[in-house]
């Protein structure tokens, strides 16, 4: 059988229209869908589908949006799909821990549900921006960064390292735009604001922690059935205890992504899926030295097309096997 890791994008994956179709097509989808209008108070389905589009940018939206799509993808594949290896970029790591049964979906919700609405209120304090640097490394853009920071007296860092060419930096508006000329007078190749409400992944989340943390505490975790890494420290989890802290962290916390990437690899992996609405993480895989296939599941198509490929795989292993039938050594 193929070895396969799955991959869940976090904020700034969301997209008008996402889970529709999944939903339309897949009772488990759908299921999920339902229960999250329940849990939530609001049809998530119907927000995705009518907008507005700047409702589903507020991160008190987007965060269970993108949670509810990415696992309802996932879902809807079925028992093919035995994955040996996931991880999740910022909080689409709780789609990991719900695909590796570390958390239910119910619970998980509610909590990405509180972690949206701390940070909402954390943005809303203190207003601020993020932005993809590419082309310039992680060295040469934390000058530019204590730079700014002195001259402006305004708060930034960086934030997201998602590959080696690609570094968001969050903060302060005023000094997000100041480091982005920066970065292209330094050798960018260019600086690219995200769609995103706040500034992820910065001191100015920091109001948000203390009512996170209480619901990171009300959840009930178990270990996971496969491994799970954490994008705070590139490692698998060992004990839920980490997992609670490292969930916490995460807000202010930078994402590794580039190393947690490089870390599932090291499991010999035949194929890397993600889950999502955006094909965001996929590309970086790719990317990535000795890079197995990789896979882009948004919508049913592309569910389809996964069980596809994993039918054919297992088909080839048990044919496999009957040809070496009463062989012995």
């Amino acid at each position: 059988m193929m070895r396969v890791g799955v991959v869940f994008p976090g904020q700034g994956s969301q997209a008008l229209g996402m889970g529709v179709d999944v939903a339309a097509q897949s009772p488990q989808a759908r299921a999920l869908f339902d229960r999250a209008a329940s849990i939530l108070g609001y049809d998530l389905l119907a927000l995705a589908q009518n907008g507005p589009e700047e409702k589903l940018r507020e991160t008190q939206y987007s965060q269970p949006a993108i949670f509810t799509t990415n696992v309802a993808l996932y879902a809807a594949v079925g028992e093919l799909l035995q994955p040996v290896v996931s991880a999740g970029h910022s909080f689409g790591e709780f789609c990991s821990l719900v695909a590796a049964q570390a958390l239910e979906f119910d619970d998980a919700l509610r909590i990405v549900d509180e972690r949206g609405k701390a940070m909402q209120y954390a943005a809303e304090l203190a207003p601020g921006g993020m932005s993809a640097v590419l082309g310039l490394d992680a060295d040469a853009i934390r000058r530019v960064v204590d730079d700014v920071r002195a001259s402006t007296g305004k708060r930034i860092t960086l934030a997201n390292f998602n590959s080696l060419a690609q570094i968001v930096i969050s903060g302060d508006l005023e000094a997000i735009v100041a480091a982005g000329d920066a970065m292209l007078a330094a050798g960018a190749k260019r600086v690219v604001p995200l769609n995103v409400s706040g500034a992820w992944h910065s001191e100015l989340m920091q109001p948000a922690i203390e009512r996170f943390a209480v619901a990171v505490e009300s959840g009930s975790f178990t270990m996971p059935a496969f491994d799970v890494v954490s994008n705070v420290d590139a490692q698998p989890y060992r004990d839920v205890a980490s997992m609670q802290r490292n969930l916490v962290t995460s807000i202010t916390h930078e994402v590794r992504w580039h190393e947690t990437a490089l870390r599932m690899l090291d499991e010999k992996l035949d194929l890397v899926v993600e889950f999502g609405a955006s094909g965001v993480l996929g590309p970086l895989v790719k990317r990535l030295p000795d890079a197995p296939q990789v896979m882009v599941v948004s919508d049913f198509a592309g569910v389809q097309k996964l069980r596809n490929t994993l039918a054919a795989s297992q088909g080839d292993a048990s044919g496999a096997a009957g040809d070496t039938a009463g062989v012995r050594a």
